[in-house]
């Protein structure tokens, strides 16, 4: 069998990802490509649409496959409209399910801003940012369901503009506040914090048949883990602000959240800006 990765003019292979929620997932699917003997120029995963591009011969791809699924997401493969063919599109539950994402994510953005204000805490500004940020991104998600690769790369960009704003902005009032520093209001921060794992929770709830489906649903599931993780961060950096009554643990976790939120930005725009180049644009 030829090695998958000196194969020359491959029409290239295109498939959905099911289950990826952030580049450090693109990049473990690269890996494990490039782990069954894919050249690194020939494997290349989208962070803004979730496609993955092979560019190997067709009888190179049943050796392949074994690597990818071992990485536990799924692969759907697409030809011509890009349209998925995963029932889920077309159940009125899952749609309900990630209308509730987005109710939630949003509301309680707002309200952790509020107390964000309210304590004087950067980390949970940036926690409510990260809210907002995935209300957001999930609405653009519901509304994109079987749009093209052309159509949901355009969103995609406006996610990653709209997340590179946010951190940007997180990033502009946690050095203010290194220059004026001030120790937050550590209770209000911890009961704020505590609230938003809550939410991340109960946003899990309506999701719980849907983990193992369509790859929108799976990114939600793990965007809320990962959210929780970063809820007990706020909840830790509350607790040493007022062991040590200084806003420095405060200011870490703010900075290590907008970090997150700048690296999804560059990765889904610089992917985003991919996927449109090698796309055919519609006039409309």
């Amino acid at each position: 069998m030829n090695t998958p990765g000196t194969s020359e003019q491959n029409a290239p292979i295109r498939m959905r990802v099911q289950g990826m929620d952030c580049a450090k997932d693109a990049a473990e699917i690269e890996r494990a490509a490039r782990s069954a003997g894919v050249a690194a120029e020939n494997v290349k995963v989208s962070a803004a649409t979730h496609i993955m591009t092979l560019r190997i011969a067709e009888n190179d791809l049943p050796q392949v496959r074994p690597a990818l699924e071992a990485t536990g997401y799924g692969f759907e493969r697409i030809e011509g409209d890009d349209a998925s063919t995963d029932p889920a599109h077309q159940d009125p539950s899952y749609r309900r399910a990630l209308w509730i994402v987005v109710a939630l994510n949003l509301g309680y953005g707002v309200v952790e801003m509020a107390g964000g204000f309210l304590s004087d805490s950067q980390a949970l500004k940036a926690d409510a940012l990260d809210f907002l940020g995935d209300g957001a991104i999930t609405f653009l998600g519901l509304l994109a369901i079987g749009w093209s690769l052309t159509w949901r790369a355009r969103s995609a960009m406006i996610q990653g503009v709209f997340l590179g704003l946010l951190g940007l902005g997180v990033v502009a009032g946690t050095f203010w506040r290194v220059l004026n520093q001030a120790a937050p209001e550590a209770g209000l921060m911890g009961a704020f914090a505590v609230g938003a794992l809550i939410v991340n929770i109960l946003a899990v709830l309506p999701l719980l048949k849907h983990r193992k489906g369509d790859a929108n649903m799976r990114a939600v599931w793990l965007f809320s883990r990962n959210d929780a993780i970063g809820n007990v961060a706020v909840v830790i950096a509350a607790g040493l602000v007022a062991w040590f009554g200084s806003g420095w643990p405060d200011l870490i976790v703010a900075f290590g959240i907008a970090a997150l939120f700048l690296y999804s930005s560059w990765a889904i725009i610089r992917d985003a800006r991919a996927d449109l180049g090698e796309q055919p644009v519609p006039d409309q």
